[in-house]
């Protein structure tokens, strides 16, 4: 691996393109897209302006967030994790560092270029995401919480494009909250192995965030006809491969449950976006899982 791909996964590439399909999703749930639809109108710059800087923006703040999950974990990692770029010495702690940096402001100035709430909001982000890889992955209650908060806060970044959106929906933010708490819980047995009572919570909290994609069918503006192809999807990619986990506990099968569980984030956005802007909206970020998948395969999602 060249110096340029030892900087280059540690942004984990792969998992930038489900960030951004948060910001799609939120974007669909603002209403942008409910006037004016895209598959009979086209996308005018007045809607593609404010999307592209929150996906420069979403770029940056995931990017830098996982770029300082393995600056902070250099020491742990030359122990458990010498292949990674850090501890291998094809990318040095200062210079990730400064990526890192880089990345994040570059996230909080795109998101500015759309509104000042969306600034805070990035803001809010980098926050969490810097908190978590400093201390709160070590909690164990409080660290997948914060984790999720981060996913919650780039789903809010998306529906940003509509401020008055947030005052409606902001109670959405909690559904990448509760799956992607339950994927750190699960992640946390990829080296030694996996924890049941973990692993049992994580179907638990899965089986919440289907409950709270299918109670969006109480909101006027949502459609759960089309969403609930893509829903049976997202339970056919993330219940597989962590139900053969639960048996074994092996740290092999925990990386593939968490794995389908990271990608099945794009699969879980695409339900909730075809539900408020239509199938033909759902199917587009859909078109990102291949994406992600095809990426996952040259650089590591963990």
């Amino acid at each position: 691996m060249t110096r340029f791909g030892a900087y280059l996964r540690l942004m984990r590439p792969a998992n930038i393109v489900t960030a951004i399909a948060d910001i799609l999703m939120g974007f669909a749930a603002s209403g942008m897209l409910l006037t004016t639809p895209f598959w009979e109108n086209g996308l005018s710059v007045e809607t593609l302006q404010p999307l592209g800087w929150l996906v420069l923006a979403t770029i940056g703040l995931y990017g830098g967030g996982v770029v300082f999950n393995d600056v902070f974990d250099a020491d742990l990692d030359r122990v458990e994790r010498p292949e990674r770029p850090i501890p291998s010495g094809r990318a040095t702690v200062s210079g990730a560092a400064t990526l890192g940096i880089s990345l994040l402001v570059l996230g909080v100035l795109a998101a500015w270029q759309v509104s000042g709430i969306s600034a805070i909001i990035a803001l809010a982000v980098a926050g969490l995401a810097v908190l978590y890889d400093w201390k709160g992955k070590h909690h164990n209650f409080l660290g997948p919480i914060n984790m999720g908060s981060c996913r919650g806060g780039n789903l809010l970044l998306g529906m940003s494009a509509v401020p008055a959106a947030i005052e409606q929906l902001w109670f959405m933010a909690l559904i990448p909250i509760v799956y992607i708490a339950a994927i750190t819980m699960v992640s946390r047995g990829e080296v030694h192995g996996g924890n049941m009572a973990a692993l049992r919570g994580a179907v638990l909290m899965y089986a919440l965030v289907f409950g709270g994609i299918i109670s969006l069918a109480f909101l006027p503006q949502f459609n759960l006809l089309y969403s609930l192809p893509f829903l049976l999807l997202f339970a056919y990619l993330i219940f597989p491969p962590l139900f053969k986990a639960m048996p074994t506990k092996e740290p092999r099968l925990i990386i593939k449950a968490v794995k389908a569980g990271i990608l099945a984030l794009i699969v879980m956005n695409a339900s909730m976006a075809a539900g408020f802007a239509g199938w033909q909206y759902g199917l587009v970020v859909l078109l990102l899982l291949p994406v992600s998948i095809y990426i996952a395969r040259k650089f590591a999602v963990t």
